[in-house]
């Protein structure tokens, strides 16, 4: 009996890096719902079929964008936006930081190869508040989760909060704060997620070179098994949401109307860290169960900027003071776009 305990447990424990996995979890809810519910199974997984078929075009557009990115080495031209005047070097990096698809984690390379070349923390810290809250794959996904109005809006916010960050952290460097704001000896690249930065001209007809094809091919088949499995996970979520969570519970915390709602939201969704891909679909089952428009924002805004993997990898890289800089200038700026959004709806 000892020993069929013994092996029993040894299974679990084999099986337990497969279900923190996407696809485990997927397992795990299913097999959840099947023992404690079955009579809702063949709801949840039509509506999460439907969800993803209305989403289909979304993702292909997504992952196209991001293959033909990487295949031409477009992200390259990064680093010359660090160059110029400080407040030039704001804008541009707030702008095409909205356009990287990097997120908070694949961001952290470049922030470091940055420090190291000596670039303004003010411009840095432009570039890492806007990239992980916005990319152009990232705003297909929010406009076929929670419509164009709403995904337009998040990506002139991603713009805004990193232009308030850049400019904030100027001001605040320029007082003496924030000085020597890498770790001694760190400044390297503490996350290998995302592609460092180079002087590498991008190449456009990329389809000319089999190197850049086979990357075009890998990137494409990567990102799409990747947005598939996260899209559905976040999709049967949404449908635990609708199902098992009342709307007045929801309603009662994070609806109605006022600055209350929206604080709550951005509190709560910090810690709630979820990839930008993920996100939407749960803001829209939120929001059909009470959530405030405004209140969705906040919480996706907010959660975008705390990826607990980039707050690894990033402590080891920048001193305290600066990384409670940019979760500070995150979370007010997560608020913000939200009161603002409930002006403009």
């Amino acid at each position: 009996m000892t020993e069929l305990a013994l092996s029993g447990l040894n299974r679990l424990a084999s099986s337990l890096p497969r279900l923190r996995s996407a696809w485990g979890a997927i397992v795990l809810v299913l097999a959840a719902i099947a023992v404690l519910d079955p009579g809702n199974m063949a709801w949840t997984i039509d509506f999460t079929v439907k969800a993803l078929l209305s989403t289909l075009p979304y993702i292909i557009v997504a992952v196209l964008m991001i293959a033909a990115l990487k295949a031409t080495s477009a992200e390259h031209t990064i680093a010359r936006v660090f160059e110029g005047r400080e407040y030039r070097m704001i804008i541009m990096a707030a702008l095409i930081g909205g356009l990287a698809p990097f997120c908070s984690c694949e961001v952290i390379p470049f922030v470091a190869g940055l420090i190291a070349a000596g670039a303004p923390l003010s411009a840095i810290m432009a570039f890492w508040l806007s990239s992980p809250l916005i990319d152009p794959p990232t705003l297909f996904i929010t406009a076929g989760a929670l419509g164009w109005n709403f995904a337009i809006a998040k990506a002139i916010f991603a713009v805004g909060i990193g232009l308030f960050g850049g400019f904030i952290t100027a001001f605040m460097t320029r007082g003496g704060m924030l000085k020597s704001p890498a770790k001694p000896g760190s400044v390297a690249d503490n996350c290998s997620c995302g592609p460092g930065i180079g002087s590498d001209k991008p190449v456009w007809k990329f389809w000319q070179e089999g190197g850049r094809i086979s990357i075009f091919r890998e990137q494409f088949l990567y990102n799409a098994l990747f947005l598939l499995k996260w899209l559905t996970l976040a999709y049967l979520l949404e449908a635990l949401l609708i199902h098992y969570v009342p709307a007045k519970l929801i309603g009662g915390l994070v609806g109605g109307e006022g600055v209350q709602p929206i604080v709550i939201s951005a509190l709560l969704g910090a810690p709630a860290y979820l990839n930008s891909y993920v996100a939407p679909p749960l803001v829209a089952g939120l929001m059909e169960q009470g959530m405030s428009a405004g209140a969705g924002m906040a919480f996706m805004i907010a959660g975008a900027v705390s990826c607990i993997p980039a707050v690894v990898g990033i402590y080891s890289l920048v001193r305290i003071p600066v990384l409670a800089t940019y979760f500070l200038l995150g979370l007010i700026g997560s608020i913000l776009s939200g009161l603002l959004f409930i002006l403009i709806i």
